[in-house]
């Protein structure tokens, strides 16, 4: 299991941010975030799904984590991420399955910040590589991930059940 350590951050000189682990007891400022993340792909998930990934973050039989950027002493922005095998490599793989900052919050780097942490905890869980999907319209989100990692190509195929 991962185990991170708050990283200090300071935005203009007046704001300062913590990414840290969401903790059992911050429900209420989590669910806007993710609700938000929803939104934005105009998802709509039942509340039976809600409590469920609620209490898979927070148990320790889970594969699954949630940190927050914390400014201030309010959670602005969330990332889920979760460790799946690979019959590529030795180490598992890391999945960034969820990001979100709240648009008050935007620009401040915390986005750039979440993903970052996410790799941190990736390597020390000696995972070989993370990865994430957007959806091409997401031109703002892009261009930040343009920075941060390499764009391979494939294209993704599903089937919903």
């Amino acid at each position: 299991m991962p185990v991170l350590l708050p990283l200090c951050y300071q935005w203009a000189m007046t704001m300062h941010f913590i990414i840290r682990p969401v903790r059992a007891d911050e429900r209420a400022q989590w669910e806007p975030l993710w609700r938000g993340y929803l939104d934005f792909y105009k998802t709509v998930l039942p509340r039976e799904v809600y409590d469920t990934t609620w209490a898979r973050l927070h148990d320790d039989d889970e594969p699954i984590w949630a940190l927050g950027a914390d400014v201030n002493g309010t959670l602005r922005g969330i990332v889920h991420y979760l460790f799946h095998r690979s019959c590529w490599t030795i180490g598992d793989y890391c999945y960034l399955q969820d990001l979100f900052v709240a648009e008050s919050a935007r620009k401040l780097g915390l986005g750039r910040a979440l993903i970052e942490a996410v790799y941190r905890e990736a390597k020390a869980a000696g995972a070989s590589r993370v990865h994430w999907l957007t959806h091409e319209t997401n031109v703002t989100a892009r261009a930040l991930y343009d920075t941060l990692a390499d764009r391979p190509g494939f294209m993704q195929y599903r089937r919903v059940f």
